[in-house]
């Protein structure tokens, strides 16, 4: 349709494990005129999508490349193993990765959390997804190791986890192309930072305001130079009054003897 006008709208990445309801919400209250479309996506494909355009910015697991891509921080998730409620770390409040020895641990093929050297034993094949080795631990065939926000995505009945105290831990960031700060990223951003919807970020600044001649005095009026009084004016400058300025007598002086009557 001629001269019709396409309705902006901000394209939300989002990998498995973060909820991004809280931003989503704000973002309705403050722009309800620009649509927000999520998109879910393995957190391997993460950066694809950004760098393809499919998506504006994206919540993404560390480390970023920051060649082409910015990305801005926002918090470290507990490291928990997930393990059947009959297992002897259900138990226990926490575990080190030492008291995995004896444990075949899973390493999915997705695995965010990036291990030097995996505890425990090593399963004769990897799952392909976190979601298969969830499945596996519900069989009995071992535990797994992932950020605590997986363990909750991925929640049985018939499972639990606890926290790894010496595991590596994931980082979430939201992160988008930086020769793609558009006007829309400036805004999500702003709501992710915390920041209100009086914000002065992007405005130009308010130009000052000329100050009034009574502002730059403090208020008061300003007081003639000594010696340039005159007329009515000359005793209040001088604190005196003009009588006894003439007479350079002193208002508290003494006064001299009455006439006497006739």
């Amino acid at each position: 349709m001629t001269g019709s006008k396409v309705t902006p709208s901000f394209r939300l990445a989002y990998v498995p494990g973060v909820t991004p309801s809280k931003w989503v919400r704000i973002w309705n209250e403050r722009l309800p005129g620009v649509p927000l479309d999520l998109m879910a996506v393995p957190a391997a494909e993460a950066f694809d999508v950004l760098r393809s355009g499919s998506a504006d910015a994206g919540f993404v697991r560390l480390p970023v490349d920051r060649t082409d891509l910015s990305a801005i921080p926002l918090y470290t998730e507990t490291t928990v193993v997930v393990v059947p409620k009959d297992h002897v770390v259900a138990a226990v409040d926490e575990v080190s990765a030492e008291d995995l020895a004896d444990d075949v641990v899973l390493h999915p093929l997705d695995d965010v959390l990036g291990w030097e050297r995996l505890p425990g034993r090593p399963a004769i094949e990897r799952p392909a997804t976190t979601a298969d080795a969830v499945e596996l631990v519900a069989a009995g065939v071992g535990v797994l190791v992932v950020p605590q926000s997986l363990a909750r995505l991925h929640h049985r009945k018939d499972l639990t986890y606890r926290p790894v105290t010496d595991a590596p831990e994931s980082r979430v960031a939201l992160s988008w192309p930086q020769e793609q700060t558009t006007d829309l990223v400036e805004q999500f951003i702003g709501i992710v930072r915390g920041r209100t919807v009086n914000s002065t970020r992007g405005r130009p600044p308010t130009p000052a305001q000329p100050k009034s001649k009574r502002a730059e005095t403090g208020g008061a009026q300003r007081k003639p130079a000594a010696g340039k009084a005159t007329g009515r004016g000359a005793g209040k400058a001088t604190g005196k009054s003009p009588r006894s300025a003439a007479g350079g007598g002193s208002k508290t002086g003494r006064r001299g003897k009455p006439r006497r009557r006739s």
